[in-house]
């Protein structure tokens, strides 16, 4: 039997066992949309903006290790969910986008709604195709399923012309797909990890750092299983939380420019460094050439060779899967009859104790004003610290990444590598769906919330109910901190002025709305979000303190060490 060429894109997304698709119809796609309607299989999810459709794949992947998978439209339609796109990609998000395009014979004659997608995406896509022919589609969209999931994840694009999704042919799914071009490295070289291990047992100041590719690998309990049997502090980037238990007494907390000062400390001053699945970016180390002063050996896991050695110079480079770097090193570590140097160890967490005693994240919460790290702290034993949490970008992530302990692997759903506002409440979206029988709560701010809040009406119309968690103190928090520290004081652009009363605007999409401006009724209206309104989306507006910093916090251009603490105002 012949199909349609978008009878056969729905067909291998059944194959590819997916459950949802989040997207937005338009003319292009009219005939994939035609197709969906046939099926009960898949499930669309209708999103009011397109950016919020890849924002709700790319979190769908993050909260559950499925692919996520977004459809829109072409023209507009791709440019909207551009951004989404390019968040993904930064944070190595494996993700398929199946976008429309108009037909072959408009391709470059600026037709109504056309726009070169292949072009446009093609710097924030793992890889793009422009399928032409209706026999190419099924092995393209197995290509691209394979693409974004295998070697270092990331974004895979399908553009699907009008016509193509019109005309048929025989349908065969492929099996298995190899491509001559593409052959990621995944198992480690054993040389290289028996010299890592070498290293790590004659390590003084030992430190393992470890990031998102730990999450991405699922290879969390491995991490903890390593870091146990060494006895090494830990600390782990903000993609990375949950790869190691929060609560855990050798976790030194998140490290960077907002990172804990015994985790930067410990960082800037360990003689050997085990980076796993991370990259040395400059949130993490800030300064490269300051970072370079402390003579140290460094061991690098990654997936991606060209992340080693890019920003930091590695003297043991292992390329290959976390997971099966982490599987050959403790086969090995276990069969070996050195030991870490018991001695030195102990002197080590000495030193980072008398660090950790700075305690760095202490903030003052008076009885009139609340303090957003408060918030945070009573949301984390509210939700006994079990909560997918997604944010937005701004002094709120940082809040969460401080004060939320994440002891799970695939909790944490924050936008890293981009640094994207409005990715929070698409997210909690795309994390409920993956994860129907979990607790969802959206970490924002009210400049954050208002970039995709239509998509209150996609909650309403599926019944979610997420927990929104408005860190509101009327300004641009973040920028206004850059401002008020290194501009002067001029808050140019950074006070709103024109906020909407949250409580009605939920209400007026059909949700709960609360209005919180007392510290004594923080804790009480939480329960009662997550008790009495468990079934409703909830959006609970906390009126914040206007002042309130981020710290610790290393400026731009500064070294690790180099923090400004609270205290030091």
């Amino acid at each position: 039997m012949q199909l349609t060429g978008a009878e056969i894109v729905i067909r291998c997304l059944q194959e590819e066992k997916v459950e949802h698709v989040f997207g937005y119809p338009g003319g292009s796609v009219l005939f994939l949309y035609d197709e969906l309607f046939k099926q009960n299989q898949i499930k669309h999810i209708l999103v009011r903006h397109e950016q919020s459709a890849a924002h709700a794949a790319d979190a769908y992947s993050r909260s559950s290790n499925k692919t996520g998978v977004c459809l829109v439209t072409s023209g507009p339609g791709v440019t909207n969910a551009v951004t989404g796109i390019a968040t993904a990609y930064m944070d190595s998000i494996p993700m398929v986008v199946i976008t429309g395009q108009v037909s072959t014979a408009y391709i470059g004659q600026d037709a109504f709604q056309e726009a070169d997608t292949v072009g446009i995406t093609r710097p924030c896509v793992k890889h793009n195709f422009l399928v032409k022919d209706v026999k190419d589609l099924a092995v393209t969209i197995k290509k691209a399923f394979y693409l974004a999931r295998s070697g270092r994840p990331g974004p895979v694009l399908v553009d699907i012309p009008k016509d193509v999704t019109a005309q048929k042919c025989e349908f065969e799914y492929p099996k298995t797909i190899a491509m001559r071009s593409y052959n990621p490295v995944v198992k480690g070289h054993s040389g290289q990890i028996k010299k890592a291990l070498q290293l790590l047992m004659e390590a003084k100041r030992p430190i393992i750092y470890a990031g998102g590719g730990v999450i991405l690998s699922d290879s969390a309990a491995k991490l903890t299983k390593l870091t146990k049997l060494l006895g090494f502090p830990i600390t782990q980037t903000l993609m990375g939380l949950g790869g190691y238990p929060g609560t855990d007494r050798q976790f030194l907390g998140m490290l960077g420019m907002h990172g804990t000062y015994e985790a930067n400390m410990a960082m800037q001053h360990a003689d050997v460094l085990l980076a796993v699945g991370a990259r040395f970016d400059d949130r993490v180390i800030g300064d490269p050439n300051h970072f370079a002063q402390v003579a140290r050996k460094v061991i690098h896991i990654d997936i991606d060779p060209s992340s080693i050695s890019k920003r930091v110079r590695v003297d043991v480079p292992i390329v290959g899967n976390v997971s099966e770097v982490l599987d050959e090193m403790l086969k090995q570590l276990e069969s070996m009859t050195a030991k870490p140097d018991a001695k030195a160890l102990a002197e080590w967490w000495q030193e980072i104790e008398t660090w950790r005693g700075r305690n760095c994240l202490k903030y003052k919460q008076t009885k009139n004003v609340i303090a957003p790290q408060f918030v945070v702290q009573k949301l984390y034993e509210v939700t006994g610290g079990d909560a997918i949490i997604t944010t937005d970008v701004g002094q709120h992530q940082m809040f969460g990444a401080q004060f939320y302990k994440f002891d799970k692997p695939r909790h944490w759903i924050s936008s890293g590598g981009l640094g994207t506002m409005g990715f929070g409440l698409p997210a909690a979206m795309g994390s409920r769906f993956a994860n129907p029988k979990a607790t969802v709560a959206c970490i924002t701010g009210e400049g954050s919330i208002q970039m995709n809040i239509q998509e209150l009406s996609t909650c309403k119309q599926f019944r979610l109910p997420i927990k929104i968690i408005n860190l509101n103190n009327g300004y641009l928090g973040m920028v206004r901190q850059w401002q008020e520290m290194f501009h002067g004081n001029r808050y140019s652009e950074t006070y709103i002025d024109a906020l909407p009363d949250f409580v009605k605007l939920a209400e007026a999409y059909g949700h709960v709305g609360m209005r919180i401006d007392k510290p004594a009724d923080v804790e009480p209206a939480l329960r009662e979000a997550f008790t009495k309104h468990k079934n409703d989306l909830v959006f609970l507006d906390f009126v914040i303190d206007t002042k309130a910093m981020v710290f610790p916090m290393v400026a731009a251009g500064k070294g690790l060490s180099e923090m400004i603490l609270a205290e030091d105002l």
